[in-house]
């Protein structure tokens, strides 16, 4: 009688585990590989690689610690194990393998893959659900059903009331659902900003960094990498930003500023997204310091949203939508991504910071993905699939679940409003009032046209104005469009002509 083989994917790696917990150690074996596809469909961030890569090395050391017989692929550039249909394949011939068993995986290109491992291999294939949500997807289906508009807003209140979080009894916590008007403050130097808890590479991250280093053509800088690599350090991670961060994040979580890359935010969300922290721990914990009056309402309720709100929600949408969904284009966008978005070089200063501490750090906090990177390439009217693959390549937290509806949807409005109601387009002025960027930039934010005016001013106006027939019956954009008819027959002239210098001068801006 043959084994059964357990798969546990980059991002699968929390216990308890669905695929561990549906195997018998004694008789079955797990299955696990850094491999060279994994690192280069897209050119990721050389800390994404090394997190993901030590995070399972840690991984595969503790399940043989407990018990488990672990067939583990190190990183060979020669190797011709290069996908997982590779590893399971070589798994196969190694041993006598009736059934592989693997949990839900986070990318539509693999479940591709494991969907046909039953007839190329001669094996049954078992997929387990994805334990580490609060919601099933069955669920969120059950949820979406007919309605004609998906809004998280009222899946987020659902997701409150069955979990108990920030509930009175029936009643949401404060009297209100969502308390985002009071997570809008400017940060100008206090108090004092806080930093993730920085953890020192141990031997089995050194090896990882050398590997990365030596072998793998990636993206950003890879000195100084710091990340919480074992359940261990991430929930020190997660007990550090509540004592050190957790009371400021509310007020401060959209600001932005030259003197901080963090400001109060937790940096954990790569944690959640590979499997080292769970969501409900998380939620238990920002809970727990709201109850213990270490936490106030607004910022625990902004956090929790984002766990139980947002990522669960845009988990839903893509399942529900995929495979068609990735190739939207709502807005028709065509133009190629600015080279800038890899190397900073720009003199538009708030995109320079924003990349530049992308680079270093394979992180920047939502506001920066949504209304510096995301907003110029909206605006720019960049092809989405060039956006998305840019966003899924530098960030640690990236997969696709995640990353694609957040970029499709939300930064590009590329699917047709099902994500947002609106387009998250704005001027510099926005900027402006939400951080310190444009005290430094060569740019004046306060002009729309000539030569020195903030680029982003003429193409949020060009924006408008081109796509006025989709977007001005939204009642949430009526009074932009006021502002348009107020502009003079010149002035519209002026602005379309500035935009459309910006753009045919996009790469030396």
């Amino acid at each position: 009688m043959g084994i059964r083989l357990g798969l546990i994917c980059g991002d699968q790696l929390h216990w308890p585990n669905p695929v561990c917990d549906a195997l018998d150690p004694e008789s079955d074996r797990l299955l696990m590989g850094e491999l060279s596809h994994e690192t280069r469909y897209v050119w990721h961030h050389a800390k994404k690689i090394a997190l993901i890569f030590s995070a399972m090395r840690h991984f595969a050391e503790n399940a043989r610690e407990s018990g488990w017989n672990v067939d583990y692929q190190r990183f060979d550039p020669a190797s011709e194990i290069a996908t997982f249909s590779d590893l399971v394949g070589q798994a196969c011939r190694q041993h006598d393998v009736d059934e592989i068993v693997v949990t839900w995986p986070g990318e539509w290109r693999v479940l591709e893959e494991i969907q046909g491992w039953g007839s190329r291999f001669g094996v049954d294939v078992t997929l387990l659900p994805d334990s580490r949500f609060v919601c099933a997807l069955e669920e969120f289906e059950e949820w979406a059903g007919e309605r004609r508009q998906l809004r998280m807003e009222f899946f987020y209140r659902r997701m409150r009331k069955k979990t108990g979080f920030l509930m009175d009894g029936d009643a949401p916590a404060g009297g209100d659902w969502n308390f985002d008007r009071d997570n809008r403050k400017v940060w100008k130097g206090e108090p004092p900003p806080s930093s993730p808890m920085s953890f020192t590479p141990d031997a089995i991250t050194e090896s990882v960094i050398e590997t990365v280093d030596r072998h793998i053509d990636a993206f950003g800088e890879l000195e100084g990498f710091d990340y919480p690599v074992t359940i261990e350090q991430a929930r020190r991670a997660l007990a550090h930003f509540i004592r050190s961060a957790a009371a400021h994040f509310g007020d401060y979580q959209d600001a932005m500023h030259t003197e901080s890359d963090w400001l109060f935010h937790s940096r954990l969300s790569s944690s959640l997204n590979i499997g080292l922290l769970t969501p409900t721990e998380v939620c238990e914990a920002v809970e727990r310091a709201w109850r213990d009056g270490d936490m106030p309402l607004n910022a625990a309720e902004g956090f929790i949203r984002q766990v139980i709100g947002w990522r669960e929600f845009v988990r839903g949408i893509y399942w529900r939508e995929m495979p068609g969904y990735a190739k939207r284009n709502g807005l028709g966008n065509e133009r190629d991504l600015p080279a800038f978005y890899w190397s900073g070089d720009t003199g538009m200063n708030c995109l320079r910071e924003t990349i530049d501490a992308t680079r270093r750090n394979a992180y920047a906090h939502h506001i920066q993905r949504l209304m510096v990177t995301g907003n110029f390439a909206l605006l720019l009217g960049v092809e989405p699939e060039q956006v998305c693959d840019w966003y899924l390549a530098v960030y640690a937290d990236a997969f696709d679940w995640v990353e694609l509806p957040n970029t499709l949807g939300m930064v590009m409005h590329a699917d047709g409003g099902m994500l947002g109601s609106k387009p998250y387009a704005a001027s510099g002025k926005y900027i402006d009032r939400m951080s310190n960027y444009c005290a430094g930039c060569r740019y004046e934010v306060k002009e729309t046209t000539g030569e020195d005016a903030c680029p982003f001013n003429a193409l949020y106006w060009d924006f408008l104005m081109r796509h006025r027939e989709r977007f001005e019956p939204n009642p949430r954009m009526k009074m932009m469009y006021r502002h348009v008819d107020r502009m003079s027959d010149e002035r519209r002239r002026d602005v379309a002509q500035r935009a459309s210098e910006v753009k045919r001068r996009i790469e030396s801006l």
